[in-house]
């Protein structure tokens, strides 16, 4: 066997992200959010209040880490209510601020 056969190939590389493209890199297909569907009967309202706690809590913080706030230090009670009227959510509890910082600190 010859030994141009015994080199391996060499890796393909990977595509650009968005990091590290030169350009933008568009997405294959467009951003449509998920159909909302309604909560299951029966529970217990304290799940009510927190469930949706979570998902605006969860909210927030994606639109703090987009903003570029990155730690949980730089996420005051302010700022937090700050970017939920820019984004057009309720103003959070002091419970949902803490939990926004809470998110933050565990994602990484």
């Amino acid at each position: 066997m010859p030994a141009a056969a015994l080199k391996p190939k060499p890796k393909p590389k990977p595509l650009p992200t968005q990091s590290t493209a030169k350009r933008a890199v568009l997405f294959d297909s467009p951003y449509a959010p998920m159909e909302k569907r309604p909560l299951p009967a029966g529970r217990p309202r304290e799940w009510y209040v927190t469930h949706n706690r979570r998902l605006k809590a969860m909210r927030l913080a994606i639109a703090l880490l987009d903003s570029g706030v990155h730690l949980p230090q730089q996420a005051r009670n302010e700022t937090i209510r700050s970017t939920a009227e820019s984004i057009g959510v309720h103003p959070p509890s002091d419970t949902t601020c803490h939990m926004v910082r809470a998110l933050m600190r565990y994602s990484r």
